[in-house]
């Protein structure tokens, strides 16, 4: 039996480059990123004839659905609650159509394929399952977990990053992973820029996946080896801004470049803070913050008087509504 990394390597051997590939054209722009649509299908297919070929050879049984674990290279940090809801409540109703895949590891059944259905199981008490027991070695369980989930729609950049990360070892080289995937080099090292976020960046992220995508984590890990310690500083004072949603993640890496260029001076001694407002190359006027207060000063006619009917009214409203 040949393992996934073999079968994917066969038919990942003969295909173009992504380099052969012209787009056909940019109306997405909310996707990911370019991706190859011949790798991403030959990933894909070879991660479910692996399954069905494991499968034909496993054993069908129930076991308790507390014997089961999650595939400990599952990249999936969350599961859509109401999708979830719809399959416990059809599985109540009709049964479960399809069982899971599972290794037996010591005591325990480690998931293969099939955590949604477990989950809506647990989700309705159910107190068995059908399962397909099968041999799996750590390398299939690694390379099926990334090849089952990168191409859903639902999973985020980051999870994607996970499973890259530990799969990443079952390749002789990161050009033949970004093959198996379907995807470039160049997109496969913006889900490596991953690593190099800070650790409360990575924190958040654990906690909420979908905050940052790839593009945006590439250009704050290259802004951060830009300018070091001051940048990451800055990245800790804008990142709850991205984490409320008040700042989009694609200007987080030009925010940073403009918090540390555009005079922003701190008299620690003082808690004492100046952030200088420019209006193209000239200076329009200044926020300061110490311990008295929050000060804002626009230099005289750089604001017209319509905009400064508009801050007024936005300022107004913004403390309207805090104090409802």
């Amino acid at each position: 039996m040949s393992n996934l990394r073999e079968q994917l390597m066969a038919k990942t051997a003969n295909l173009p480059t992504p380099a052969d590939f012209k787009a056909e054209s940019k109306k997405d722009k909310g996707a990911r990123g370019p991706q190859t649509m011949p790798g991403i299908t030959s990933a894909l297919a070879a991660a479910q004839l692996r399954i069905q070929e494991l499968e034909s050879q496993g054993i069908e049984t129930e076991l308790p659905v507390g014997a089961i674990v999650p595939n400990p290279w599952q990249p999936r940090r969350q599961f859509n609650e109401t999708k979830l809801a719809e399959l416990a409540r059809s599985i109540k109703e009709v049964g479960l159509l399809q069982a899971v895949t599972v290794r037996r590891v010591g005591e325990t059944f480690e998931l293969v394929a099939g955590e949604r259905r477990w989950r809506a199981h647990k989700l309705i008490n159910r107190e068995g399952i059908r399962a397909v027991v099968i041999q799996c070695s750590d390398q299939d369980m690694a390379a099926l977990a990334l090849m089952e989930n990168v191409t859903r729609d639902d999973l985020s950049d980051y999870e994607i990053a996970i499973a890259v990360r530990r799969a990443e070892s079952e390749f002789p080289n990161r050009t033949r992973l970004a093959e198996a995937m379907g995807v470039t080099r160049t997109e496969l090292y913006k889900f490596l820029a991953f690593d190099d976020l800070p650790g409360f960046v990575k924190h958040d992220l654990d906690l909420n996946p979908s905050l940052l995508g790839a593009n945006s984590a590439q250009d704050i890990a290259n802004a951060l080896k830009k300018t070091g310690e001051a940048g990451e500083k800055a990245l800790r004072e804008l990142w709850p801004q991205v984490a409320s949603g008040d700042l989009f993640q694609s200007k987080v890496a030009a925010s940073i470049n403009a918090y540390l260029s555009r005079g922003l001076s701190t008299n620690d001694a003082g808690g004492r803070s100046i952030l200088k407002i420019f209006a193209g190359k000239v200076q329009a006027g200044s926020i300061t913050k110490d311990v008295k207060g929050l000060t804002f000063k626009f230099k005289a006619g750089v604001m017209t008087e319509e905009q400064e009917s508009e801050l007024r009214e936005h300022i107004g409203k913004m403390f309207s509504i805090r104090s409802e």
